[in-house]
């Protein structure tokens, strides 16, 4: 098992101090380290998740979907298994509460409401298994480029631990040797798309849901494709897009059978 919290910050801190403490990619740090040891041996990790509070509001926030998704990639070829934890608020080990967001370690909450953490592994569920070359780098933005079949998805988040430096920004995406005609979409996950906690905020917080009240915060939820605007210039193609604190972003590209996507560089 390993937490981003594990070991960090001083007896009496909250999740958050704790948090703040941390550093970025310290469970692909912590996989690497466990990797060498095992010298060859698989490794699995079947309980992992933002933090170790089971009490923690970032799990049903935006927030936790960036932290999902940056994990996995960079766990990808040091671990043999990556166990999340857990699928379901329904939890046995704490007390059972009735609020539908109380920071529970699911990836829906009691009422079987996806939370971003949900909807960020829809999206890792739908990549292929070519990942492409990323040029470039930068303090909260990652980038990972893979390529499916006759489809190449630009992966993206914007994701920093609390009590630090995190913004908008503005991300170029450049993909070298690409044909010139493709129809893009995205797909986000953020603060104004598939987060059901905002609605929920908006509706007053009721503690209690009726079923119109569930299947509006579903619907929420949802993670939804919009076209995406591209250009083709000097044998590249040019995405860009913008991406507030704590989103994920995916942006899928489809080309004709015959017309595949090359390099990338973001």
């Amino acid at each position: 098992h390993h937490y981003p919290t594990d070991a960090f910050g001083e007896e009496g801190d909250d999740t958050e101090a704790q948090l703040a403490r941390s550093r970025r990619s310290v469970l692909r740090e912590q996989a690497q380290d466990t990797r060498r040891r095992a010298r060859g041996k698989p490794v699995y990790y079947t309980e992992w998740n933002t933090s170790s509070n089971p009490r923690d509001p970032l799990h049903d926030e935006p927030y936790a979907a960036a932290f999902v998704v940056k994990t996995v990639m960079e766990a990808a070829g040091l671990v043999e298994g990556y166990s999340f934890w857990t699928f379901s608020d329904i939890f046995e080990e704490n007390y059972f509460p009735s609020v539908p967001f109380h920071g529970g370690f699911g990836l829906l909450n009691l009422h079987g409401i996806p939370k971003p953490t949900y909807r960020a592994f829809e999206l890792l569920r739908r990549l292929g298994t070519e990942s492409l070359l990323v040029d470039g780098s930068h303090e909260t933005v990652d980038a990972w480029v893979v390529r499916k079949d006759h489809s190449l998805t630009v992966l993206l988040t914007n994701h920093q631990l609390p009590r630090r430096l995190v913004k908008t920004e503005q991300v170029h995406i450049k993909l070298t040797n690409a044909p010139k005609w493709c129809h893009a979409y995205a797909e986000r996950i953020d603060g104004a798309h598939a987060n059901a906690k905002r609605l929920w905020r908006e509706m007053g917080e009721p503690e209690y849901l009726g079923a119109a009240e569930a299947e509006r915060l579903q619907e929420a939820s949802r993670v939804r494709k919009e076209p995406h605007p591209w250009e083709h210039a000097d044998g590249n193609l040019h995405l860009d897009i913008r991406l507030p604190p704590h989103a994920v972003a995916a942006i899928t590209l489809e080309f004709t059978p015959e017309n595949r996507g090359g390099g990338a560089r973001a």
